[in-house]
Parts: C-alpha cells; sequence; structure tokens
C-alpha cells in the first residue's frame, strides 16, 4: 500500500509542478500585458496548437520519420562498432578516442554540410540523428560491456565458446541495463537532432515549420511546435522504457 502511494505520489507531484508554472505563466502574461508576438500564454499556444493541428502533423510526420530512422541508424552502428571495440583491443584504443573527441564539434556546425552533399530529402537528416544519438549508446554499452564479470567470460572460454556465442549469450545480456540507460538518453535526443537538420535546410518538419513561424514573429506556432516536439520525445522515451522493462524485468527493482 505504502509503495503504491509512494508512487503515485511520484507521479503526482510533477504534474502539480507543471500546471502551477503554466498557471504562474499564464497570469504573469495576462498582467504584464506582454504582446502575443513576444511571449503568449499556455492558453492561447493551446488555442493555436488545435487551430493549426493538421498542418503541424503533416511536419510531425516528417520530423518523427526522420527520428526513427536515424535512431535505427544509431543503433545498429553501435552494436557493430562496440561489439568490434570489445573484441579487438586494438581498435577499442584507436576508435575510443576518437569517439569522445568527436562529442567536441558542435553538430550545427557540419549539418549544413550534409545539407550541401546530401540535399534537402530524409538523408541529411537521418545522418544528423544518427550522429546525436550514437555517442550515448556506444559508450553506455561500452561501459556495460566492461563491466562484465570475468569470470562469466572465463568460463565460456574454457568451454571454447566463440567469440560472436559469448559476446551473444553473455557480454551483451549482461550489459542491456547499460544498453537501454543510453537508449533512453539517445531516445530524448532524436527528435532535438530531427529538428536541428530542419533547421539548417529542410522541405518539410517541425524544424522548418518553426523557422517559418519564427520569421513571421508567430511565436505562438513556434511554441505549439515545441510542445509537439516535448510530446514525441517522451512518448519515444517512454516507449524504451517499456521495451526495457520486458526484455530485462529483472532490472526492473534496481530501476525502481
Amino acid at each position: 500500500m505504502k509503495k503504491k502511494l509512494r508512487n503515485t505520489a511520484n507521479h503526482l507531484f510533477p504534474l502539480l509542478a507543471v500546471a502551477l508554472i503554466l498557471l504562474v505563466w499564464e497570469e504573469l502574461v495576462k498582467f504584464c500585458n506582454v504582446p502575443e508576438w513576444i511571449l503568449p500564454g499556455p492558453l492561447q499556444i493551446w488555442h493555436t496548437l488545435v487551430e493549426t493541428w493538421s498542418l503541424m502533423l503533416v511536419h510531425a510526420r516528417a520530423t518523427v520519420i526522420e527520428s526513427l530512422l536515424g535512431f535505427s541508424l544509431a543503433i545498429i552502428m553501435a552494436l557493430i562498432i562496440t561489439f568490434v571495440m570489445n573484441e579487438i583491443s586494438l581498435v577499442r584504443k584507436a576508435l575510443y578516442p576518437i569517439i569522445i573527441t568527436s562529442q567536441t564539434i558542435p553538430i550545427v556546425s557540419v549539418a549544413p554540410l550534409f545539407v550541401i552533399w546530401f540535399g534537402y530529402d530524409l538523408l541529411p537528416k537521418i545522418i544528423v540523428v544518427a550522429l546525436v544519438c550514437f555517442f550515448p549508446i556506444a559508450i553506455s554499452l561500452l561501459n556495460g560491456m566492461a563491466a562484465v564479470d570475468r569470470d562469466y567470460l572465463q568460463l565460456f572460454k574454457s568451454m571454447q565458446s566463440s567469440r560472436w556465442n559469448t559476446f551473444r549469450l553473455v557480454t551483451f545480456p549482461l550489459a542491456m541495463p547499460s544498453f537501454f540507460a543510453g537508449l533512453k538518453i539517445s531516445a530524448a535526443y532524436s527528435v532535438m537532432g530531427a529538428v536541428i537538420g530542419e533547421w539548417l535546410g529542410a522541405k518539410e518538419g517541425l524544424g522548418y515549420y518553426m523557422t517559418l513561424a519564427q520569421h513571421s514573429f508567430n511565436v505562438d506556432r513556434v511554441f505549439a511546435a515545441i510542445v509537439l516536439i516535448t510530446i514525441f520525445s517522451m512518448l519515444l522515451f517512454v516507449l524504451v522504457s517499456i521495451t526495457e522493462k520486458l526484455v530485462i524485468p529483472w532490472n526492473d527493482k534496481f530501476i525502481n
């Protein structure tokens, strides 16, 4: 009973905090007579979201497709590269510093190059999302693999298990909690990466929609797009969390 009450409180308090912030925001905007083109209130943003729903869904569809494809590509890349790095120490020593150093390069500085090279279609946005999502997944998975008990590995080695079987049956299953930790971080980043790619060059998408709205001083439309981006990011995060509980249910007690 106490656990149920605690879980209810854990979910209720964030909702109350958000509701309080929105209420204060709405009242301050009205009290200070802030123009809508500078800062609209939550109610105005909601009305705009409802009025432009059909148009925003068209752009949202493109953003979601880019996010999912880029996220999937990042997972595949991370699995392949981390497997090779984990099995071949020389490759790990060569690539690990490069992966770390790559994060010092702002993605907005290289994304325009992808537009020049690959045009305004889906591909440059997918690449941006993959680059944004790859690092948390790869580093988390590498750390999880490094933490695997050496006794398990020695046992499988003594049974003359192949490297692939050892990875499939021991290393990867034991590294899954770390893997899903990286997935959840990347899931939250994926939609953001797609929007960044759309800011720098696109024909459709929420980032493209926000750019047009910003140039027209339709700040309420910008905030409406931000609401959709937040919702999609949260849904993807929740989807990964549900998948984690289904795949590694034994880890649930450590999460909670």
